[in-house]
Formats: structure tokens, C-alpha cells, sequence
């Protein structure tokens, strides 16, 4: 059903334990295997963990409520913890022409999505999940919009199947799209920055060239994370407007914030970063609890994946991933040789 914002009741620490401690194990089993092999994404590894072991019957109902509290108050948790990468000094260095491309780049895709979404009869929910995920950071976007979205919990899982198929092609097909054009490595790096959702995922792709690539690679990516506080801001008021008739029934459920309380600290990460509070030592030891507790919440979000469902959406939404896909590489593309 969809989440119009209603506050659930606060489970108590025994009802959610057991949950949490599965969302754990699946987060630490995504760590292990990503050190073994660099370019395994632990955050893929972990919603495919939570979904494989739902659908083979694994997850029971008392593992569900501490599941359902993962996917939405830890995960929140790591989405804050990874402002603590973005410093402003560091977009800042990408220039007013780069930096105008990255948002040209969000803004295609974010409304490009929505636009075939609707052309291919998809509900206006799906589509704006797929759309932030694209446009913005993957999983993590399309959890942190979640409760604009009027979706249901079959769209939810399929927008984040989407963004992990396509964002594991990337690490395959841009390369080798790349040396057929010849793309330097500064310009390889801002295009892997620019069209591939997750992180893992741009530092797998962008690890195919060299030093220089990842390092434009992360630098574009990271200032596209940062454009997710006014882009949720923007969802979050188009949200209230088509909701506000509700408030004049008591029963009705409260509306969000504007600004949800986990974007603002995600806003205050930021600027700790930026004015240089944390050394880098801690730095890389709190990017390793950023990657523990996503980890974690996507356990949760695939444990809801149900195959079946899925099944019954149809080859549309699969549709709309793929062409999504081909919008964000084409537009980032144009842009980082316009923006050269």
C-alpha cells in the first residue's frame, strides 16, 4: 500500500531484533565479498541477499518488523553518514560549466523518466522511484523518496531491480563504449560519474582505466548525491500539494516535511565535511559504518522483493529501466564533451 507518511507504531527492541540481526549478517556477507572482489558492489550484494532469501523462504514473520525498521530508519542512518563524503570545496573545483552539465544531467533524467513512465502507462509512483534512482544515487535515492511516491511495495522492489541490473551493465558496457570512442580518462571518469547509479558501482567502472578516471568519476558522483537534498525538497512539495485536501479530515494522515529530518542532517554531514572537522582517518573509518548500515536497510528493502509480484507487474517497468538507462548515458555523454 502506499505510505502517505503515517508514523507506524514504534516496535519494541524484542520484535525488531531478530530482523536486524538477519539485515546484519546480509550487510557483512556484501562487505566480505566485495573485499574478496573490489568490483562487487556490497549494497547490490546486500538487496540481492534480502530478496534471495525471502523468496526461498528464509525470512518468517518475525524477522519482518526489525526488516521493515532496517529499510527505513538504519538505512536513513547511512544515506546522513554519506554527506560526510561530499565537500563543497570539492564540487567547487569542478567549475560552474561542470557543474551546470552534472544538473542538466539530474534534471534530463529525472524528468526525462517520468515522461516515459508515462507513455508506457506506468503509474506516476514507479516512475518517479525510477527516476530519482537514475538521476541521483540508485537504491539509496529511490529509499530515501519511498514515502513521496504513493507506491506499492512491488514497485519499490522493482525500481531498485532496475537500477542494480543497469548500474551492474555500466561496469561492463561504458569501458568498452569508451575505448571504442577514445574517450580520454578525465572524460571517461566524468561519464561514469555522471550515468552510473551507485557508488560501488562508479568506483568498479571508473577502476577499469586508471587514477585519473576515479578520481573524475567520484568527484561527478558525489556532486550528484548532493543535488538529492533539493531534488527530495522539490518531490516533498509536489507531494503536499497533491495531498493537501487531506488535511482537513483529522483521520487523515499527517503530511511529510518539506525537508525530511534525516536530509537535513544529511545537509549538516556536509558541512562538517566541507569545513574539515573529521581528519580522513575517521573519515574512512565512518565510510565503513556508512557502507554497513545502507547495507543493512537494503537487506531490508529486498527481503519485501516477492519474484511473483514482480512477475505481475510486466516487461514495461523493465522497459522504462532500459530506456532510462540509454537517456542518462546519452545526455551525460553530450554533456561532459560540451562542459570540456
Amino acid at each position: 500500500m502506499p505510505n502517505h507518511g503515517r508514523l507506524p507504531p514504534s516496535p519494541t527492541l524484542d520484535r525488531i531484533a531478530i530482523g536486524i540481526v538477519f539485515a546484519l549478517v546480509g550487510s557483512l556477507v556484501g562487505i566480505a565479498l566485495h573485499e574478496m572482489v573490489d568490483w562487487i558492489s556490497p549494497l547490490v550484494v546486500a538487496v540481492l541477499f534480502g530478496a534471495l532469501a525471502a523468496n526461498v523462504g528464509l525470512v518468517g514473520a518475525p524477522m519482518r518488523p526489525g526488516l521493515k525498521w532496517s529499510a527505513r530508519n538504519i538505512l536513513r542512518a547511512g544515506i546522513v553518514l554519506v554527506g560526510l563524503r561530499l565537500s563543497l570545496r570539492e564540487v567547487a573545483h569542478l567549475g560552474p560549466r561542470a557543474l551546470a552539465a552534472v544538473c542538466v544531467v539530474v534534471i534530463a533524467t529525472f524528468f526525462g523518466t517520468q515522461w516515459l513512465g508515462k507513455r508506457l502507462g506506468l503509474t506516476p509512483g514507479l516512475s518517479l522511484l525510477v527516476a530519482t534512482g537514475y538521476s541521483i544515487c540508485g537504491a539509496s535515492a529511490i529509499a530515501a523518496t519511498e514515502p513521496f511516491a504513493d507506491a506499492t511495495e512491488e514497485e519499490v522492489a522493482y525500481s531498485i531491480a532496475l537500477v542494480t541490473l543497469c548500474g551492474s551493465l555500466a561496469i561492463a558496457v561504458l569501458p568498452a563504449t569508451a575505448s571504442l570512442l577514445h574517450m580520454s580518462d578525465a572524460h571517461f571518469g566524468a561519464w561514469v560519474g555522471a550515468s552510473v547509479h551507485d557508488v560501488g558501482q562508479v568506483v568498479a567502472a571508473a577502476s577499469t582505466r586508471n587514477s585519473v578516471a576515479l578520481k573524475a568519476a567520484v568527484i561527478v558522483k558525489l556532486t550528484r548525491v548532493a543535488l538529492l537534498a533539493p531534488l527530495l525538497a522539490g518531490v516533498s512539495i509536489a507531494y503536499r500539494r497533491r495531498h493537501v485536501s487531506q488535511v482537513v479530515n483529522d483521520d487523515a494522515p499527517p503530511l511529510p516535511p518539506v525537508l525530511p529530518l534525516f536530509v537535513a542532517l544529511f545537509l549538516v554531514a556536509v558541512g562538517v565535511r566541507t569545513v574539515g572537522f573529521i581528519s580522513d582517518e575517521w573519515l574512512s573509518r565512518i565510510k565503513q559504518v556508512e557502507t554497513l548500515l545502507l547495507g543493512m536497510g537494503l537487506v531490508g528493502l529486498g527481503a519485501g522483493v516477492s519474484l511473483a509480484k514482480l512477475r505481475a507487474v510486466g516487461r514495461r517497468p523493465l522497459a522504462l529501466g532500459l530506456l532510462s538507462w540509454l537517456l542518462v548515458a546519452v545526455v551525460s555523454l553530450v554533456a561532459v564533451y560540451l562542459a570540456a
